[in-house]
């Protein structure tokens, strides 16, 4: 066990004045969610300045404008010959499997995967296409298993043959797991080579790229197509990119449309896109890079510890000593513009950090310092 004892913690903090000077929202460090916290006033202010710099460009029903503008910069991004606005990325996933899918109605999923468990069967019930979850409680599927599955529709005595396989990675399920590049790769050279159109549900692909150090583009290249969420780490206050072959989003707009997603005025949302999108690569490897930084030096202080997990991506499970109360933690962390999730509901002493550029705004001495005062103050009464 380490050796710091309460009275050392206490002696090293800096004065009380120095935590709480200069608090507020701007300066809160925040562990949880994958962006910036967006409010109402904010996004007001982000899209003033944005017309002031860039202008807002109408659109017309999603079509043309800074919409447009999006789609290019997206597919840009990504890789891609050209990407198409969604509303939603239930909607980007649904119409991604539906147009790879075409006359082979069965794709294979995750069963950990958000389509399978938190779309209400859109897929199924929209699309006649079934889905066939695999790898159980699990955040990732193997070759192996893949090729079984395949195998079993192929080989039924009605042949069924599987149009699509979609991986979500990383997987919102299980803690932000990602699935392996390696085995990731197998499976789609596998889809290629079979002729089976492959998605990829990544919903918070630069999560997973500033996990690994591989980038967005190395990872939208195995698939035919990726969805990319708008509005969970760049500031839209909804929105997806689905992106593919011209070939794959020539006329995709019609069924944007078809089914309830040809929204008026979508520049709102386009421009905050455009605007967060800016430099987000760069300042969410350095968030993970500050976050190691911080972790290491957690890592040598008495009655906590953070650790990753195996395959893990922007999220780090934190555990407290039992004898160190957790509420007291929590609202000890908070009084000092450190802002984290309540314990998980089957174990009080563990609390998942989310890493995210918020982390950016305290250095890594004074990030330290905060938790090591919560862990003297949490031991003082617990």
């Amino acid at each position: 066990m380490k050796q710091t004892t309460n009275s050392h913690i206490t002696q090293s903090l800096p004065s009380d004045t120095s935590f709480v000077r200069d608090i507020s929202p701007d300066n809160t460090v925040i562990f949880r969610g994958d962006g910036e916290p967006k409010t109402p006033t904010i996004m007001l202010q982000q899209l003033a300045e944005f017309d002031q710099e860039f202008a807002l460009e109408a659109d017309s029903y999603s079509l043309g404008g800074n919409v447009e503008q999006l789609e290019k910069k997206c597919a840009e991004m990504l890789g891609k010959e050209a990407a198409v606005f969604m509303p939603t990325g239930t909607l980007a996933n649904h119409l991604a499997i539906r147009k790879l899918c075409g006359v082979k109605p069965r794709a294979i999923v995750q069963e950990q995967s958000h389509l399978y468990n938190d779309s209400g069967d859109c897929v199924t019930r929209l699309s006649n296409i079934n889905l066939i979850p695999l790898a159980k409680g699990s955040p990732y599927f193997t070759l192996k298993a893949l090729k079984a599955a395949v195998e079993q529709a192929e080989g039924g005595r009605v042949i069924n043959p599987v149009g699509a396989v979609m991986i979500e990675s990383p997987v919102r399920r299980q803690a932000g797991k990602i699935m392996p590049f390696d085995e990731m790769k197998a499976v789609t050279d596998y889809c290629r080579d079979k002729g089976i159109g492959s998605h990829l549900d990544g919903a918070r692909l630069y999560m997973m790229s500033g996990a690994t150090g591989i980038s967005p583009t190395e990872y939208a290249a195995l698939f035919d197509t990726v969805y990319v969420s708008l509005y969970k780490y760049f500031g839209a206050p909804f929105g997806a990119i689905l992106a593919g072959t011209a070939k794959f989003t020539d006329g995709l707009y019609h069924e944007r449309r078809m089914f309830g997603g040809g929204l008026a005025s979508a520049n709102f949302a386009a421009a905050l896109a455009l605007q967060g999108i800016e430099g987000f690569e760069a300042r969410f490897n350095r968030a993970m890079a500050h976050a190691t930084a911080l972790f290491d030096k957690i890592n040598t202080l008495d009655g906590i510890n953070v650790e990753p997990f195996e395959h893990g991506s922007n999220i780090f499970p934190l555990t407290l000593r039992a004898d160190v109360n957790s509420k007291c933690f929590i609202k000890t962390l908070e009084a000092r513009a450190v802002s984290v999730s309540a314990p998980d509901s089957d174990n009080s002493r563990r609390i998942m950090l989310t890493v995210n550029p918020t982390i950016l705004r305290r250095d890594v001495q004074y990030l330290c310092c905060v938790f090591e005062g919560a862990i003297a103050e949490s031991l003082l009464m617990s």
